[in-house]
């Protein structure tokens, strides 16, 4: 039963940024859905008319729906959620399965379930799952005393990393399983891994550049990393939406364009995915360089009290869940708005709280749940 003792923990600066960056969110989503303007417009409410509010209230309601999960996730001890992670696993590991076989078809990748009115993706609920699995047994091995010092100890942590992977892949995407990855990697580094495996890993991952690239990569994912290596080699076709991502942020200048300006880049769909994986591209566009730095700043006090929130857990599980967490907000954060600027290739993965999607939001809200929920323990209550 939920302690109301525990709320004197809670950590209101954390729920306070994630509101601030689902704010920009919508702002985001409801210029990159307003439609163009026809030149028929005879007032304000004419030209508030154009914005198409469908998908921000779907964000908004993805956003209540997750505070509701991020609720209920505070209110289970974190070692009872531990103790149930080998059942979200497998139970994860299924719907993964079932996507590979009877899987919804978007975008070239067969990812998502359909439910009729509405699609979840499996594979960004098993981030959820991966990081609580990975820390009941990290989390065990270095309580015990005995770490992670040769290479036998990652056998069971490699096996539990590679299933989801391999099926993730399969559908294809490299940019969730590359997720995975950074999750893993974070929460080994945390728990001690003798470095010498890590520059083993290393040495290995360059070995099988050429294995990943001839045989497990597609054209199109061949094509966009040559693109990030050369964005102009092909503007029109593969590169196109890092040009024009580009030329939409640069376009933003130091104060932006504004969210009521008419015929933008992105109203005008020369900013493709633009209220998913470009959201960063169409509200730099509106609130330019200004708008765009107060983002990244969010994100960076985000990252850094979670870091805070890891340092202060009263355990080893505690910490490593957090470390988990904070690994995949990082590399989701890095890589989305690096894409956008040219510095890191396309790969579909979205912005945390910004981008519309709701198995997006509902993971990151879940992941966040668990972050609170460590804080909220991190020491016992006086009565």
């Amino acid at each position: 039963m939920f302690n109301k003792k525990l709320i004197k923990n809670f950590d209101f600066l954390i729920l306070i940024l994630i509101m601030l960056l689902t704010g920009f969110g919508l702002i985001g989503i409801s210029v990159a859905m307003r439609s163009p303007v026809e030149g028929t417009e005879e007032g304000l409410r004419d030209i508030i008319g154009n914005f198409d509010m469908y998908h921000v209230r779907l964000h908004l309601m993805w956003f209540a729906a997750g505070l509701v999960g991020m609720l209920i996730v505070i209110s289970i001890d974190y070692h009872l959620l531990a103790d149930l992670s080998p059942y979200m696993y497998w139970a994860v590991i299924g719907l993964l399965l079932y996507v590979s076989i009877k899987g919804h078809v978007a975008g070239n990748a067969r990812s998502w379930i359909d439910f009729g009115s509405f699609y979840i993706q499996p594979s960004e609920f098993a981030k959820i799952a991966l990081i609580l699995t990975m820390a009941r047994v990290m989390a065990k091995k270095k309580d015990e005393g005995e770490g992670f010092l040769h290479v036998k100890d990652l056998i069971p942590v490699f096996f539990q990393l590679v299933i989801p992977m391999a099926l993730i892949i399969d559908q294809p995407d490299f940019g969730t399983a590359m997720v995975f990855i950074a999750i893993v990697f974070g929460m080994l580094f945390a728990a001690g891994i003798n470095y010498k495996i890590l520059l083993g890993a290393a040495g290995a991952a360059v070995a099988a550049v050429p294995v990943v690239w001839h045989l497990l990569l597609s054209d199109v994912q061949r094509n966009r990393i040559l693109v990030f290596l050369n964005p102009g080699m092909d503007p029109l076709g593969t590169g196109y939406h890092v040009v024009q991502s580009m030329i939409a942020i640069g376009s933003g200048r130091l104060y932006g364009k504004g969210i009521l300006t008419d015929n933008t880049l992105s109203q005008l769909n020369f900013v493709p995915a633009k209220n998913t994986d470009f959201i960063f591209s169409v509200t730099v566009e509106a609130l330019g360089f200004v708008g765009g730095a107060i983002i990244i700043a969010l994100y960076l006090l985000l990252i850094l009290r979670t870091i805070y929130q890891a340092s202060k857990a009263k355990d080893t599980l505690g910490s490593l869940i957090i470390v988990g967490v904070v690994s995949m907000i990082i590399f989701h954060v890095f890589e989305n708005i690096g894409m956008t600027m040219g510095l890191m290739p396309v790969t579909g993965i979205p912005l945390p709280f910004m981008s519309y999607g709701g198995s997006s939001m509902l993971t990151n809200m879940f992941a966040y749940g668990l972050v609170l929920n460590v804080a909220m323990r991190k020491q016992k209550i006086r009565f």
